[in-house]
Parts: structure tokens; C-alpha cells; sequence
């Protein structure tokens, strides 16, 4: 591995957009090649970000360009192949969520990956938003105590009337599994990054809108092996007070032993200390740019570093595996209407 990282994407949608932006960001990254089954997009992409070359076969790109890694932008049912294609060549791949559509088949990209010996990694960019990074060392501090409860009220006013989805993202609509599958899973990792691991899963789902196949709300209750119950509370129909209803997606609330934590939907943290009527904000420096508080970058920057051996690996698939079981054990609980236990591998 060089000091200069090749990277290729594969898949120029929506999202893309802030993989390739927070690409160009960092130093140590040379977008090479990207590529899409449209190869005229792919020709668009290649020309807005400034990407070496464009192709509208994966083979082809992987065929003909040196590649260290393969970002993995495009649509679940991509995932597999493009996992296998880059392992058989000794590239290193990151990849979108949902991560390869179900648990079997990340169980076995994950095999694959590892007889490879290729570094797999999941783009998971929630738990890298600069509030849960602040929220976290506030924890680890120790001065709120034992932390009892926290709740995440999912409320990104999306979801409502016939048009629901359209103009940004139309493929929701027709999934299956939608709120927790598309969604919750990122609430899910930030309360594994926050807590540490599930025990057991309540859930209760719901669809609000005839219009869509999944369900777009519920209440899902995780008991943390600490004994922490982390509650989502979800309704893509309702919204929250904030400038932009993307940037937190909802507001959080956690409550500890010697106080409280709150998130708003504007990205601030405020503590109530035991006792106190008042909250005070919590300072912490922050870039309101692209989604998400600028998580894609965060993410992107901090796989770079350890890929080139300056920081230890973040986000592997096998470790992203549980948040797939906690899934399964949500829509488990749904349709059986009963507590389901989660038994980490």
C-alpha cells in the first residue's frame, strides 16, 4: 500500500455524491476510476469529481485500473458480487448499507473477505456524526454516572402522502423491511457504539403510509448487556423542530444517574444536571457540511488512516454482523410479538 490511496467507486446515485465529495477531501486519496451500468452517468460522475476514468462494467474497471479500494456505493443486490470480484484481485472494499441485503449473505461476504485476507468494511456513517462522538466522551467521563435509559425519536417528516420518497430516493417505497432495515440500523449501531452490546430485543412495527410495501414506524425497545434499555421511537411521517429534519434525523435523549443528556435536531447537546430545572449547552466544535454533520468525510478520513497503518481498523464487516442479528431479532419480536434474545457471535 502505497502513502497514496487508489480508490474506485462502484455506483453513481444519490448518495454517492457525498462519498465522492469527502474522497476528494483528503490528501492521501486518488479517485482513479468509478463505474455504473449507466455508463453515461458514469461519464458525468467521472467528469463533476474530477475521477480518472469512467466504465460500465466493474470487470472492466478492476481489470484495468490498479485499485487499493473499492467503494461499494450501489444498491445491496451489487454487494456480493462486487465483494467477490474486488477479493479475487486483492482489493480492499468499502461498502454501503444495508449491508449485502440480508445475514446470510454479509455472513458469507465476510468469509469471503477474510480467506481473501482484503480488509472489509461497512459504510456505516451514523455512529462517526460529531454529537455521538461528543456524546460518548461526555459518557466516558464518568461525571453523569451510570447511564439508566435513552431514547432516540426518529422524526425526519419524509414519509407522508402519495409522493412519499419520490424526488430523493423512490427504491423506498417498494423494500419490504423499510424503517428498520433502511433506517433504524443506524440508530441501532449508535446505540452499540454509545452502550456496548444487545442482550435482547422488543419490537412493535408499524406502516402509516399505504403507499409504501414496509413498515415506516414502530417502537423498538434494546436491553444492553450493561442493563441500559435504549428505546427507538420511529415515525418517518412525523417530524422534530429543526433547520434541516436530516441533519440528526430525530432527538435523543439519555438519562444517567446524575443527570440527563439531550440532542436536538439541530445537532446541540445540552446536560440537565440531578436536581436542576436548567439545562446547559455542552460545547463542541462541529462542520455543518454535506449529510450528516459531515460523517461521510469523518468516516472516509478515519479508514484512510488506518489503512495506511496510522490508526487501528474501524468499522469491519465481521463486527457489523451483529447489528444484522439485532435486525432480525427486531422483525422477530414484530411477528411473534415477544422478546426475542440476541446472541452476539
Amino acid at each position: 500500500m502505497t502513502q497514496k490511496l487508489r480508490v474506485a467507486t462502484l455506483g453513481n446515485g444519490y448518495f454517492s455524491q457525498f462519498h465522492h465529495r469527502a474522497w476528494r477531501r483528503i490528501p492521501q486519496v486518488t479517485l482513479v476510476a468509478t463505474c455504473d451500468r449507466d455508463a453515461a452517468l458514469a461519464r458525468l460522475t467521472a467528469g463533476q469529481f474530477e475521477i480518472g476514468q469512467a466504465y460500465d462494467q466493474l470487470d472492466a474497471m478492476l481489470d484495468n485500473v490498479t485499485i487499493d479500494l473499492l467503494d461499494v456505493i450501489a444498491p445491496p443486490a451489487v454487494h456480493l458480487r462486487a465483494i467477490k470480484a474486488a477479493a479475487a484481485r486483492g482489493i480492499n472494499v468499502i461498502c454501503q448499507k444495508p449491508f449485502c441485503g440480508d445475514l446470510a449473505t454479509a455472513e458469507q461476504a465476510v468469509e469471503i473477505a477474510r480467506a481473501a485476507g482484503i480488509k472489509l468494511i461497512v459504510h456505516e456513517n451514523f455512529r462517526f456524526q460529531p454529537w455521538y462522538h461528543a456524546i460518548s466522551m461526555l459518557l466516558a467521563s464518568g461525571e453523569l454516572g451510570a447511564v439508566f435509559s435513552a431514547t432516540f425519536r426518529l422524526r425526519p417528516g419524509d414519509g407522508g402522502g402519495p409522493d412519499a420518497y419520490l424526488a430523493r430516493q423512490p427504491y423506498f417505497r417498494d423494500m419490504k423491511r423499510f424503517m428498520v432495515h433502511e433506517t433504524g440500523i443506524h440508530i441501532v449501531d449508535v446505540f452499540r457504539f454509545l452502550f456496548g452490546e444487545v442482550r435482547t430485543v422488543s419490537a412493535k412495527l408499524r406502516r402509516l403510509n399505504p403507499v409504501i410495501a414496509g413498515e415506516d414506524a414502530g417502537l423498538v425497545v434494546l436491553e444492553m448487556d450493561n442493563g441500559v434499555l435504549a428505546t427507538l421511537d420511529a415515525n418517518r411521517l412525523s417530524d422534530h423542530p429543526a433547520e434541516n429534519r436530516r441533519l440528526t434525523m430525530g432527538e435523543m435523549l439519555i438519562e444517567a444517574e446524575y443527570g440527563s443528556i439531550a440532542l436536538n435536531g439541530d445537532g446541540e447537546i445540552s446536560i440537565r444536571r440531578l436536581g436542576t430545572n436548567q439545562s446547559q449547552p455542552l460545547p463542541y466544535t462541529w462542520r455543518d457540511e454535506d449529510f450528516g454533520g459531515d460523517c461521510v468525510f469523518r468516516l472516509q478520513r478515519a479508514v484512510v488512516d488506518s489503512l495506511l497503518g496510522d490508526l487501528p481498523p474501524v468499522n469491519l464487516a465481521a463486527a457489523y454482523l451483529n447489528n444484522l442479528r439485532i435486525e432480525d431479532a427486531v422483525y422477530e419480536s414484530d411477528q411473534q410479538g415477544r422478546t426475542i434474545a440476541v446472541f452476539a457471535a
